[in-house]
């Protein structure tokens, strides 16, 4: 079940809502928000939901013996880590490392046909790091199973994120309290992410997906850009309209998430665009493998190689594919870059500005042509035609044209306001807050006739 769905929107949130409100007591509530967690899981996931409640109580049971034998609570918390890579790397990486490995020995070894489960990069990351978190003393370790069950599997983060650390809600699994102006709060922000998904992400993916599906006879420069520009929106509008609407359900219930984005697309280097974008996977990293690994104080050479390990982590962790390798390594190489290379971080006027600006834009649209890409070859091929696609054929400007249909227009306009903080300046005046609520509503039925439409729904980071 995604956010975006007539069953999520229509009857199982009303239905958790209602249930929370009337409940009394947080072990009340709590006792239900697990059980709807766990349906909701099964609803997608029937028999994988076996797999996150049995992750979540090994990863009890480490942070236990952590907290119990305090002289091996190292040796503890790598064989924890151990598990829950391992774990990761059988159910999301086997069939890449074997048809690797076929590869370069030229072995025809049997290549393992093993089903994603939703979200297990989420809820693992997640599970790792309330268990290092218990032996750097930063938590205790939680003796409630359930509520640890619920820290891991809570519906709203569970199968898309943000990456939410145990002790930033630690204290809202045992005690919060019924906020009605934070809850109605919560429902704009759901509906405000709602609508990035399903009016703009959603149409965005359509003209995407076909311009990546046409004859590449047909790709010329336009469409090269169109695609590219397209799908640089699209995973924006798609994944931080789903942050959007897991921070809103969180709110309505009394937990609080951190932001996962930060108009990333107003960046002006590869560093600041990665303070914006993702923000809890980024943060997670930095946390959690660039500073054990020593950070940057370990000299130049060290501090470089920790980065690109960070990076090629990054991209891994999105995917068992070459190109999403390729997406973090050539992430982490600008940003070497503008780290060794002193005109390209120097501040300067607003032309200086302008041209960073310009020159993230660049670097982040082709970065995600190749996250796109369903090959290495494909996005090879998309980038080429951006810069040497310099024909326009009757089919290629056919393609191109057809595309421009009056609502992908307005679709693409939207989306380019929608990218920049135009509505956080809007907040500091009088009336903005009632306008914003009576049009939250205009478009949740907009979204709701959109879904009851039929229109295309793809949702991006379930393969993550």
């Amino acid at each position: 079940m995604v956010f975006s769905s007539l069953s999520f929107v229509s009857i199982f949130l009303p239905v958790v809502l209602i249930l929370y409100w009337i409940l009394p007591g947080v072990r009340t509530q709590n006792a239900m928000l697990l059980v709807a967690s766990l349906l909701f899981y099964a609803y997608g996931e029937p028999v994988y939901v076996l797999l996150m409640i049995g992750s979540a109580f090994i990863n009890y049971i480490w942070a236990r013996m952590i907290s119990r034998f305090s002289s091996a609570k190292k040796a503890i918390m790598v064989l924890a880590v151990i598990q829950n890579i391992g774990t990761l790397g059988i159910f999301k990486y086997a069939g890449f490392f074997v048809e690797t490995w076929n590869s370069i020995t030229g072995m025809h070894c049997h290549v393992p046909e093993i089903a994603l489960p939703i979200g297990i990069s989420f809820y693992t990351f997640q599970a790792m790091s309330y268990v290092i978190d218990v032996y750097r003393g930063e938590v205790r370790a939680q003796k409630n199973y359930l509520k640890l069950l619920l820290y891991i599997s809570f519906f709203p983060q569970l199968i898309a994120g943000p990456i939410v650390k145990y002790h930033d809600i630690e204290k809202e699994l045992s005690s919060r309290r019924k906020d009605l102006s934070e809850a109605v709060y919560g429902i704009r922000r759901f509906i405000m992410g709602l609508a990035k998904k399903v009016l703009i992400s959603n149409y965005l993916g359509a003209m995407v997906d076909t311009l990546f599906a046409s004859d590449r006879a047909e790709i010329n420069i336009l469409c090269a850009w169109l695609g590219a520009a397209g799908y640089m929106l699209q995973i924006y509008f798609d994944f931080s309209g789903y942050s959007d609407m897991a921070i809103g359900i969180g709110q309505m219930m009394g937990f609080h998430f951190k932001e996962n984005f930060n108009y990333p697309y107003t960046a002006v280097s590869i560093r600041d665009f990665w303070t914006k974008w993702h923000m809890s996977l980024s943060g997670w990293f930095k946390e959690y493998l660039y500073i054990p690994l020593g950070g940057n104080r370990k000299g130049k050479i060290r501090t470089v190689l920790n980065k690109y390990i960070v990076f090629f982590c990054t991209g891994f962790w999105h995917g068992a594919a070459l190109q999403f390798i390729f997406w973090g390594l050539f992430h982490g190489s600008f940003l070497m870059l503008e780290e060794y290379v002193p005109a390209i971080r120097k501040e300067g006027g607003r032309g200086k500005k302008i041209l960073n600006h310009i020159y993230v834009i660049l670097v982040v649209m082709i970065g995600f042509v190749f996250f796109r890409a369903d090959t290495m070859a494909q996005g090879a091929f998309w980038t080429a035609r951006m810069f040497a696609g310099f024909f326009f054929t009757k089919e290629s400007m056919q393609l191109f044209l057809s595309m421009l249909t009056p609502l992908n227009i307005v679709v693409l306009f939207s989306a380019v306001i929608g990218a920049v903080p135009w509505a956080k300046k809007l907040e500091t005046k009088g009336n903005f807050t009632a306008v914003s609520f009576v049009a939250s509503l205009g478009l949740l039925v907009l979204c709701l006739l959109s879904l009851a439409g039929g229109t295309y729904n793809p949702f991006i980071y379930f393969r993550f």
